[in-house]
């Protein structure tokens, strides 16, 4: 299984991280499940001792609705609220992140859930076997309902060391805010952020070679061609920054009394001689 993965937090910041190991999740997920079976006691009491007040119908209704909020609505709630930590995964470090590393949200924390009850862990998953299985069969340890939510766990704690940010480079920021990044794909973004990540470990002409590809790629998704003596990481900083940019501006909550600008046309990007250092 593959340890390292650069990919971004909930907070937008590019890290190296290494993808959560199969131990580290089993016992987030202990943790959560402690949690959830104190919540279902706690309502089976007091069911039980309100029990002669309703009859016996209602009273199964109820248990079978409490379970399915607790075992369903506990790992949604805590994964939407906190952008992909429920309290097992907050213990250890851990945190779910889309495959391009941008934060989830309910949809995804939804997917995961009922996949998780009914494929990976209880329904039919015999107790956790068929996530262990597909774990151990990914290159990333991601269950079925990581796949079916393209979803991602990661370890969040890490050395400040290994923390580099994300940013639009200065004076490109009007001109990126007019890409359509509609087509760019989160294998491709997530590609690119590998290759920003790794920047300084690749020789020379291979970062040379691999960046312009790359660029290329992208150029083609979102219909904005290289600039002409654009270095190819400044290209793909600016594409994948916009894109975490516009991302957290949809999750945002509205700020009321606001207003914005009308749009302006972008300006031409540097042609050359660009100012801008390599990634760190």
């Amino acid at each position: 299984m593959q340890e390292e993965s650069d990919l971004v937090t909930g907070e937008a910041v590019v890290l190296d991280l290494r993808v959560a190991k199969l131990a580290s999740r089993a016992v987030a997920m202990l943790l959560d499940v402690l949690v959830q079976a104190a919540l279902l006691l706690l309502v089976l009491v007091a069911l039980t001792l309100t029990a002669g007040s309703f009859d016996s119908a209602l009273t199964v209704a109820l248990m079978l609705t409490v379970f399915v909020l607790v075992v369903i609505g506990y790992p949604v709630l805590f994964e939407t609220l906190s952008r992909g930590r429920s309290l097992g995964k907050l213990a250890l470090g851990l945190r779910v992140v889309r495959l391009d590393g941008g934060p989830i949200s309910f949809r995804h924390a939804l997917t995961r859930a009922l996949a998780g009850f009914f494929v990976d862990f209880w329904a039919l998953g015999f107790l956790g076997a068929v996530a262990v299985i597909v774990s151990l069969s990914s290159s990333n340890g991601r269950r079925v309902g990581d796949y079916l939510a393209g979803t991602l766990v990661i370890r969040e704690r890490v050395p400040q060391s290994a923390q580099a940010i994300l940013a639009v480079p200065p004076g490109l920021e009007a001109w990126a805010a007019h890409f359509d990044l509609s087509g760019l794909t989160d294998n491709l973004a997530m590609a690119a952020r590998q290759y920003l990540g790794r920047y300084h470990d690749l020789r020379p002409e291979a970062a040379a070679s691999l960046g312009f590809s790359l660029a290329q790629q992208i150029s083609a998704a979102i219909g904005v061609p290289l600039p002409h003596g654009m270095p190819p990481w400044v290209f793909l900083t600016a594409v994948l920054a916009e894109r975490r940019n516009r991302d957290h501006a949809r999750i945002a909550p509205p700020q009321y009394g606001s207003y914005a600008p009308p749009p302006v046309p972008p300006p031409a990007p540097p042609k050359s001689d660009n100012p801008f250092t390599p990634p760190s």
